[in-house]
């Protein structure tokens, strides 16, 4: 599938208005397992700081993963006595899995979430969600590695955090410095189109979510954070890094066969002069022709060396020949993924077939060059054979270009390389205010405003109540949150328009 030559599904970034009354800009999920302790004073803390720095309307989700303390009731109580505040309760465990589906189901254009223990600064989260408002960025992640972060935590989560991230950069080439902290944001446009090729429901989402968008070139932003670890984490360290890199494995290979469509992703370029389309220059040349000559200068070399040892038991002819042949067939593997964009198997055979057909003009040139250096002299020296095959694959190499762009791989707006049309997964349509207020969910409502509030109460709850009931003794009906209904429903935006595409929805090796 070639990406080069797509025009782009996402519209252009723009800053987000400050939406109309009722229509929160920001919707944060808090996910949470068995945090009974934490959890109200997690949310409080949080509502108090949004309600003093932040300046736009903003909601607070707490996600409880199929909890079986009594985490649904405090979410559910939370719910009812601060307005801005819903809750959400999945019967499956997975952090992937809950940010899916109340992501999904939001109707703000700026999502984010953090982990309830609250190791990251606050102060950090104003800066964290500026560049998705402002149209800037389409993710934003907190950073514990960048130079001016401070955190303090142990050596070993020290080591792993590190070693992880230098696993991202060796085998995805990840250029993102902290996958795993809990603390990141996205536009709604880029999940509704990003969180369908995403797998993962457990540890290993956030990872997955930022490998994908940086190689479909989606911009990422890092806020350095100051960090404080929680040394009464739950999270089980050899586990999830056992399902992590099972996961690096999964995605590598995904991106190594080309199987995975990007280019719904792609976004039209902003306005720095550096983007502007160059005057009589074909889309896509500069580029195609800095990939074809590193290639080529990779292919050369390889071939020098299959020459020079196929050369120690034949002739020259037969040397050139088989080196020639094996490193065209290298060399079209190479330009057809990496300088013309094609990912797929669909017509490598043909491609290949073509190749050879370049192959057959290439090996006409150079074993011109080497016939007329054997009517010049009866014995040429070696380092005279290979100066002359040099000249001459350098001769071929132009040629090879111009017929692979022209020939083998030529640019298709319309379709695919090989003819095919590719099918148009999300298309932008223009609406009138795409912010507008959303009208309430119909569903049942619990006599006590809240679809998670148990049906009776004990005196444990009652205590939590009192400490509350000072700050806040106002009640408050909402709608239900239905995560059945979340996860069931067509995606779909005021600006986007898209086909339902899901991946699984259990995953039975996530045992969290």
């Amino acid at each position: 599938m070639r990406t080069d030559s797509s025009p782009g599904n996402l519209p252009a970034r723009e800053h987000l208005p400050a939406g109309s009354a009722g229509t929160p800009v920001l919707d944060v999920v808090i996910p949470v397992y068995n945090e009974e302790k934490d959890l109200q004073r997690c949310v409080v803390r949080l509502h108090e700081h949004l309600k003093r720095t932040f300046p736009y309307a903003f909601r607070i989700t707490v996600a409880d993963n199929a909890s079986t303390d009594t985490t649904s009731r405090v979410a559910a109580r939370l719910e009812s006595r601060i307005p801005e505040v819903r809750s959400c309760r999945l019967e499956q465990k997975g952090r992937g899995r809950a940010l899916r589906t109340v992501w999904s189901a939001s109707d703000a254009p700026v999502l984010a979430y953090m982990d309830v223990d609250l190791s990251t600064d606050l102060n950090a989260l104003l800066p964290l969600v500026a560049p998705l408002i402002s149209g800037h960025s389409d993710l934003a992640i907190g950073s514990r590695l960048a130079r001016s972060s401070r955190v303090v935590r142990g050596a070993k989560r020290e080591f792993i955090s590190r070693g992880y991230n230098l696993i991202l950069r060796g085998s995805l080439q990840a250029r993102f410095s902290d996958a795993q902290c809990g603390f990141k944001a996205i536009r709604r446009d880029v999940a509704q189109v990003l969180l369908p090729l995403v797998e993962d429901t457990g540890w290993f989402f956030d990872t997955e979510m930022l490998v994908l968008a940086e190689r479909a070139g989606l911009r990422i932003h890092e806020v350095p954070v100051d960090w404080v670890d929680d040394p009464d984490s739950t999270v089980h360290i050899v586990r999830t890094a056992t399902d992590d890199l099972k996961g690096v494995w999964r995605v590598g290979r995904a991106l190594g066969t080309g199987s995975l469509p990007l280019d719904r992703l792609a976004r039209p370029f902003g306005d720095d002069p550096r983007d502007r389309d160059l005057t009589d220059v074909p889309g896509g040349l500069a580029r195609q022709l800095v990939g074809f000559c590193v290639v080529g200068a990779l292919s050369t070399l390889f071939y020098l060396l299959l020459y020079s040892g196929f050369r120690s038991f034949s002739g020259s002819q037969t040397a050139n020949a088989f080196a020639l042949l094996v490193s065209a067939v290298a060399n079209t593997a190479a330009n057809r993924r990496l300088t013309f964009g094609v990912r797929g198997r669909g017509g490598a055979v043909r491609h290949q077939a073509q190749g050879l057909v370049v192959f057959g003009i290439g090996l006409a040139l150079t074993s011109g060059s080497l016939a007329a250096l054997n009517a010049a002299t009866s014995s040429p020296a070696h380092s005279t054979e290979l100066a002359v095959l040099i000249a001459a694959n350098l001769a071929a190499t132009v040629l090879r270009f111009l017929l692979f762009r022209a020939w083998v791989f030529p640019d298709r707006r319309d379709g695919t390389s090989d003819g095919t049309s590719s099918t148009v997964v999300a298309s932008h349509t223009p609406a009138p205010d795409p912010y507008a207020t959303v009208p309430p969910r119909q569903g049942r409502r619990h006599p006590q405003g809240s679809p998670l509030r148990a049906a009776t109460r004990s005196p444990h709850d009652s205590a939590h109540d009192s400490a509350y009931d000072s700050a806040y003794d106002s009640t408050h009906d909402t709608d239900e949150f239905r995560a059945r209904d979340a996860a069931d429903r067509t995606w779909g935006d005021a600006t986007m328009q898209l086909q339902p595409v899901r991946p699984h929805d259990h995953d039975p090796r996530d045992a969290r």
